[in-house]
Parts: C-alpha cells; structure tokens; sequence
C-alpha cells in the first residue's frame, strides 16, 4: 500500500476506537463543559497553590512543580482550542479561555497568533518552513548550545532566525512554498512575541542573573550585586515569578524537548504522516512527560486524527498505538539525537 492509503487506514481505525469510547461512555459528548471543567479546575488549582506557597504554607518547589504539572495540562487544552475543539459557536468563552492560558503561560507565543503557525505546522510538517517546530530547537543537532536554548524562544530564536528565514527564502525560490504564506509565518513568529512573551523572558533572565549574581556574591564576597532598583523590581515581581515563570520554564523545557525529538525535520516526504512523528514513551523520559500532559505519548496520533480532544487521545492510546505500530510507526527511535531529527540516516560522502 502506498503511504496515503496505510494513513487512511490508521485514521479509520483511530476514529473507530474513538467512537466505540463515545458510545460506551455518552458523558463524553459534553465536550465544550468537559474542557470548561479542566480550564478551570486547573486554573484555580494554580492559583490555591500559589497562594499556598504565598502564606508560606507549601515551599517553592512543589508550587513549580505542582504548576507545572498544570499548566502541561493547559497547554493541551490550548492546542485543542487551536484546532476549535471547544466553544467554536461562543468566541467569547473560546476567547475568554485562551487568553486566561497564554497569561498563565506567558513563556509561549500568542495563541492566536500560533494558530496559524499551527496550521501551517500539520500541512508542512518537517519541511524547512515548519516555523513552529524549528522555533523549538527541532532539526538542529545535538549540543550544550541546543540543550540551553530548548525553553527559549527570545534568545534562542534570535541566534537561529537568520538561518531559518535563510531556508524560508530558498524555499520560495525553489516553488516550494508562496510568497505571501512566507511573509505571514515571519510575521506572525514575530509578532506571536509582542508583548507578553518577551517581557516574560526578560523578567526570567534578570531573575536568572541576580540568583547568579547572589551566590557568587555569597561565596567570593564580591559585592558585584544589582542594583537596588532592580532588586526592588524583581522583589515586586515575586509572586509572578514563582507562581507563573519558574513552572512554566521547567514545562517549557520538557515540551520542547520531547516535542523536537517526537517531530522528525528535513528529509520527511511531503504529506507522508507515517515520517512527521514518532510514539516517544521510553521509560527515561517519564519525568519531561510528567509536565507535558506525556505528549510524546499521543502528538504523534493527533497527527493522524487532528480534531479529537487531548483527554481522548490518553483514554485511546493503547489501542491507537496498537494500530501504529501495525502500520509501520516509529516507536522510540532514538537515533534521532543522532541524526538531528532527520527521518533517514545520515548520508556522509
């Protein structure tokens, strides 16, 4: 069978596993009040527990990982209200809910935004305009470097984005991809940053810097400190810090890096699904998928049916893996650390 018709078959059966759960379980049909439930569960759990942590009664480190492990969740809740899973008929609650999860993850870009990045995403999926995947480290080989950028999107996009519009150029050169769709995902990676996300990153490398600044200072006695302004400021800015930025760098840093070794980059054949992904499950990456809602479990299946929930595809994964790796799927193919997330080896003359 040729790729398209093996991808077919896998998405039937998917759906089919999919509409055997709905059958068995009718609540599921409640689809917009079950994703309202899990926004708000998961917001107002982030927010007991930072004030938990404000009154002393939690210490720092299960707030961020508590809130993590939450905003992992709303993460996935925000892809599906990109695909418009939930409230696509009420734009104020759809909107409402998005822009309540971009402020409690302020470290990601602009979700309306992203969303066109998104699209674009799953119809070029690998290919050397997939803005949303490079923006995340995906394609690049394996160094200190790429492991200290992985959560960044400020500074680690500015050291990668004069090859990715580099490689964006040559692809309309070459017929590969429009003008004009070119333009729009430079502008929108761009402006997806504005304001809120880059005023987050710059909080955290201040923040980064002063806790640096402070144990040298501790240690060697050096009196090399900020200045007292910018302690006030980022004493003011406490809270957010601890409640919102410091979960979110340590969930962002797990999603990228699951995300980028999940995807594969620069050799997947156009509109091939069976090369975009792999099931990423290997047991060493239990602790980055504990605060990615374990999204090297199942992107890999919304690859093949896009407008299904994220509780969904959890509940069905067995079953979908099952009929994956029937099909030909990856599982755990780690040489693509090796390969810098290429699909084939390698070629060296």
């Amino acid at each position: 069978m040729t790729h398209q018709q093996i991808t077919s078959k896998i998405r039937r059966e998917i759906s089919a596993s999919y509409q055997e759960l709905k059958l068995k379980y009718p609540v599921l049909k409640y689809q917009n009040a079950i994703g309202l439930l899990i926004f708000i569960l998961s917001v107002s759990i982030s927010l007991v527990m930072g004030y938990l942590w404000y009154i002393n009664v939690v210490p720092a480190w299960v707030l961020i990982v508590v809130n993590a492990f939450l905003f992992g969740v709303l993460h996935e809740l925000e892809h599906d209200l990109i695909h418009f899973m939930y409230f696509k008929n009420n734009q104020f609650i759809h909107n409402f809910m998005l822009g309540w999860i971009w402020i409690l993850r302020p470290l990601t870009l602009n979700p309306w935004f992203r969303r066109t990045l998104h699209f674009h995403h799953h119809r070029f999926s690998g290919t050397l305009h997939d803005v949303e995947e490079r923006g995340v480290t995906n394609g690049e080989k394996w160094s200190l470097k790429r492991l200290l950028f992985t959560p960044d999107l400020v500074i680690g996009n500015l050291l990668r984005v004069h090859k990715l519009f580099g490689d964006i150029k040559k692809e309309v050169n070459d017929g590969n991809l429009k003008f004009e769709t070119a333009n729009k995902i430079k502008l929108y990676g761009v402006l997806g940053l504005i304001p809120l996300t880059i005023l987050s990153h710059i909080v955290l490398y201040f923040f980064s810097i002063d806790v640096i600044l402070n144990f040298i200072d501790t240690k060697f006695d050096t009196n090399f400190v900020f200045p007292e302004a910018i302690k006030s400021i980022l004493n003011w800015l406490n809270p957010f810090i601890y409640i919102v930025l410091l979960p979110n760098l340590l969930r962002q840093f797990c999603l990228h890096f699951i995300t980028s070794n999940l995807h594969y980059f620069g050799d997947v054949e156009k509109g091939n699904v069976i090369e975009q992904t792999q099931i990423l499950n290997v047991w060493w990456t239990y602790p980055f998928q504990v605060f990615c809602f374990f999204f090297g479990w199942t992107h890999a299946i919304h690859h093949f049916v896009v407008n299904e929930t994220f509780y969904i595809r959890h509940i069905t994964r067995k079953k979908a893996h099952k009929i994956m790796k029937e099909n030909g799927v990856r599982f755990n193919d780690l040489g693509t650390f090796r390969r810098a997330n290429r699909f084939h080896e390698i070629k060296h003359n």
